[in-house]
């Protein structure tokens, strides 16, 4: 590792900074992950000193760090870290103040916490200053761009200052312990192979639901949407997750090869597919976490009439061999009914059961959990105590938490790890990005063709009941309603 390094975050006074990096980053100095001489420098347009960007840190992120991990000495030696240069990143000149602050000899990595619009700009201007060498690493917030062709710019321009390997585009739900534990279950466990396709699996789910609402994201998310915001990239990469083939290796470009070819097989979708397979949606008044809560229509910053969806459930198939005809259902949501993500893999029926029809038989599932807590569990059918050959289902727990002493870090502080180690591994190449909104494009076209307003769902629930009705077709249910 090089002793020299500099973590350098653009928009480093902002939510994604101060909740979910610097906690991260912290969690990795008091475990003594960072080297001695790694700085990390806050880069935003106050008009700050070191010491109040400190002040403002110290405020602002504790409550973010997991309980129990916060250490008074420890904390205040992670503040002493922390610099702070302010730049107005539309201003090429501003960066000359980055440059008289960053030795020569320094692996530096460039985190981008700023809007996908300015990230060509940042780029450009750090270049232009010499901050950027061979050894430079540049991190990409998703979403990156709105469409095909947006990310294909993005991914463009930025590639005239950073090869390919020195670019990391970041989905923090690939640095979760249980995804990354899912290549395992399914590549290092022999009883699962011949089993994990059709037509053994009868449907695959993958949901990923929020209690919260926009809040002080609404400037932004109004011109997203869920299907932006969510879809295109984490739920799309846990399905590539699950439905790929085993790559010749874990070299970065073996697995990620294998995630392409994943995303070039979903079934493109007609007009008629997106109106028969897709269902949007947008929360209204309701209760949330035990509290009221107001309509997406009211949160600031949302205009009276926005159409943007907070929720979307689809159908999706991927067309090959192993995944002929299995439907795969994705759902993600706002102020829903509960903080819940998790993939559900439904195996099929028997043929036939000696129990007979009458007997409470339910399916076999793999239930793979990734928040709030992280689970594995298979839910399987055993005999009931007592006479008779009644049947009732057990779930079969593997228990993460104890199931080894070694601490599980946190999703943002395992990839900020790995960018600094130079791991590309769960990254996402520029071909994998621009084949997922390939994708999504006819989907969003086909709404604004269909002029599809979202259907209106009371906070706190699970959503529209349109998407209950998607899964019905099937003979099928969201697992938590079954």
């Amino acid at each position: 590792m090089n002793n020299a390094q500099d973590i350098i975050i653009f928009g480093g006074a902002g939510d994604l900074s101060f909740r979910k990096l610097l906690p991260a980053l912290y969690m990795a100095h008091s475990h003594d992950k960072l080297s001695p001489a790694t700085r990390i420098i806050g880069i935003g347009r106050q008009n700050w000193s070191a010491e109040e960007y400190r002040q403002f840190i110290d405020q602002h992120s504790p409550a973010f760090i997991e309980q129990g991990a916060m250490n008074v000495t420890d904390w205040q030696s992670f503040l002493s870290r922390l610099l702070y240069v302010r730049i107005d990143v539309t201003q090429s000149s501003d960066f000359n103040a980055l440059k008289a602050m960053c030795p020569q000899s320094c692996l530096r990595v460039f985190y981008l916490a700023t809007a996908p619009s300015l990230f060509t700009g940042i780029c450009a201007h750090l270049s232009q200053a010499g901050l950027v060498d061979l050894q430079s690493r540049v991190v990409l917030e998703k979403p990156l761009g709105t469409d095909l062709a947006s990310a294909r710019q993005i991914n463009t321009e930025v590639a005239k200052y950073f090869d390919e390997k020195q670019i990391y585009r970041i989905d923090h739900y690939l640095g979760k312990e249980t995804v990354q534990n899912l290549m395992v279950l399914r590549f290092g466990n022999a009883i699962f192979e011949p089993l994990w396709r059709a037509p053994f699996i009868k449907s695959v789910q993958i949901t990923v639901a929020e209690t919260v609402g926009v809040g002080s994201r609404a400037g932004f998310y109004d011109g997203a949407g869920a299907m932006r915001d969510m879809v295109q990239n984490h739920l799309l990469q846990l399905l590539c997750i699950v439905a790929m083939e085993s790559p010749i290796s874990l070299d970065a470009d073996d697995v990620r090869d294998e995630k392409l070819k994943v995303l070039r097989s979903l079934r493109k979708m007609r007009l008629a597919d997106v109106k028969r397979d897709t269902v949007r949606g947008q929360y209204t008044e309701g209760a949330s976490d035990g509290a009221p809560a107001i309509s997406y229509i009211q949160e600031d910053n949302v205009p009276a009439d926005s159409r943007t969806e907070t929720f979307v459930a689809l159908r999706a198939h991927i067309n090959n061999a192993r995944w002929g005809n299995v439907p795969f259902f994705l759902r993600t949501g706002k102020r829903m009914q509960k903080r819940q993500s998790e993939i559900i893999i439904e195996f099929a029926d028997q043929a036939f059961s000696i129990f007979g029809p009458s007997a409470h038989h339910v399916p076999n599932r793999l239930i793979i959990r990734l928040q709030p807590e992280e689970s594995i569990q298979l839910e399987m059918m055993v005999k009931q105590p007592g006479s008779g050959m009644n049947l009732s289902p057990v779930k079969l727990g593997l228990d993460l938490q104890s199931s080894s002493d070694i601490r599980r870090a946190e999703a943002y502080e395992r990839l900020l790890m790995d960018v600094i180690k130079g791991r590309l591994t769960h990254f996402m190449r520029r071909d994998e990005l621009e084949a997922a909104w390939t994708w999504v494009e006819p989907i969003l076209a086909g709404w604004r063709e269909l002029n599809d307003k979202p259907r209106g769902y009371a906070a706190g629930s699970w959503g529209p009941a349109a998407s209950s009705a998607l899964m019905a077709r099937e003979n099928l249910c969201w697992f938590e309603e079954a």
